[in-house]
């Protein structure tokens, strides 16, 4: 069979690649000028240092199959995130651990004192919190909840947290011990020469074709057995009922000598600056040596048109909205919407990747067995 893949980020890729070893041709259409997506990393030209175009991703997964799959087309290397955080004037450690809450507060409490402490400081009075802000005072209390939350919170998203679902803030980020490893997965690292490398060699199989700064047309959806979509949904219908909502970041580039922030996340987490957070690029690459560095000073607002978009707004109204194209896309033949953009969701690369797996061994089923192919594999709304 001979298919179309729009978008050449990890959705698109490695639905290729499976359709590719099964025996099919694959042509790829990506409007941009390089592949990867979002995660597109690239060397710089004054310090040599592999750059995260699009802001940091850090590849952490309990998927083993998920684990074993990257391995094959990228050496990983060992890399643990350990982000800082600044407010009030102080830098502390997150997520929120022992470290954080006794500097913090100056205690020298212990894992059971800091439970005891922390449960004190929560408002008793909230029992069913139901937005952000409740469920952090619930838990946290306001001291924790203004210095770490509030103003980054405004700051990534645009909005009070009083406005946010208490889901947003679904597994409490608090620990009860010295362990500052952001994420607590099984399998954590770092393609070692970059995530573009590591796509490339995904997408390396004669049955794959990719054509770069090429927009795919709905026209020429004709020429193909079927289409498989990475693209925004609203886009694919020309936002016919209005356009799905986005936060889309900016990132102000810098060149320094030697050190700047000394690690590689810096969250800004009171209002003393306008910016979420700042990456120190090399030390996502901590197996290398430079003696350049290269900062992103990282801003958040709302996605523009022209803009590229990162995180879906899910909010009430919004679901509403993306409803009516799920229903709009429910009713189109032979085109399946994979991905962040294609479902209108937030995913994590290795949820992006098991759900392409997932994609392309049922489409292969079904097409065997002669059964219709749905507009949607996963529950999106």
């Amino acid at each position: 069979m001979n298919f179309a893949i729009v978008g050449a980020g990890f959705s698109g890729a490695v639905i290729a690649r499976e359709l590719a070893e099964a025996g099919h041709k694959v042509t790829i259409f990506e409007s941009r000028n390089h592949i990867a997506g979002n995660c597109h990393t690239e060397r710089d030209a004054e310090s040599d240092v592999m750059l995260h175009v699009y802001g940091p991703h850090i590849f952490h997964t309990d998927n083993e199959e998920v684990w074993k799959y990257v391995n094959q087309y990228s050496a990983f290397m060992p890399y643990v995130n350990r982000v800082k955080a600044v407010t009030g004037n102080r830098v502390f450690s997150l997520p929120i651990n022992l470290l954080t809450i006794n500097q913090f507060f100056n205690k020298t409490l212990s894992p059971n004192e800091a439970k005891e402490f922390i449960a004190q400081k929560g408002d008793s009075s909230i029992t069913n919190p139901e937005t952000f802000e409740e469920q952090a005072l619930a838990f946290l209390g306001e001291e924790l909840y203004e210095g770490f939350f509030k103003y980054y919170t405004i700051k990534q998203w645009g909005m009070s947290p009083a406005e946010l679902p208490a889901s947003i803030l679904k597994r409490l980020p608090v620990r009860f011990n010295y362990d500052d490893n952001y994420f607590s997965h099984k399998y954590q690292g770092m393609p070692e020469h970059g995530y573009t490398v590591l796509v490339k060699n995904i997408l390396d199989h004669d049955n794959i074709t990719v054509h770069l700064n090429t927009e795919f047309n709905k026209s020429q959806a004709v020429e193909y057995d079927h289409v498989f979509y990475s693209g925004t949904l609203d886009g694919y219908f020309n936002y016919e009922f209005g356009r799905l909502p986005y936060r889309t970041l900016d990132f102000i580039k810098e060149n320094h000598e030697g050190d700047y922030q000394g690690c590689a996340v810096m969250n800004y987490c009171d209002n003393s600056k306008p910016f979420t957070r700042i990456t120190e690029h090399k030390y996502f690459s901590p197996w290398e040596n430079h003696e350049k560095t290269v900062i992103y000073k990282e801003y958040s607002r709302e996605c523009e048109p022209e803009d590229i978009p990162y995180y879906p707004i899910r909010q009430v109204k919004e679901k509403e909205l993306l409803q009516k194209y799920v229903e709009r896309a429910n009713q189109e033949k032979g085109i399946t919407f994979v991905g962040r953009l294609g479902t209108y969701r937030y995913l994590d690369m290795d949820v992006t990747i098991a759900e392409a797996l997932k994609v392309a061994r049922q489409f292969i089923q079904l097409t065997n067995e002669k059964k219709e192919i749905p507009s949607f594999f996963e529950q999106v709304v």
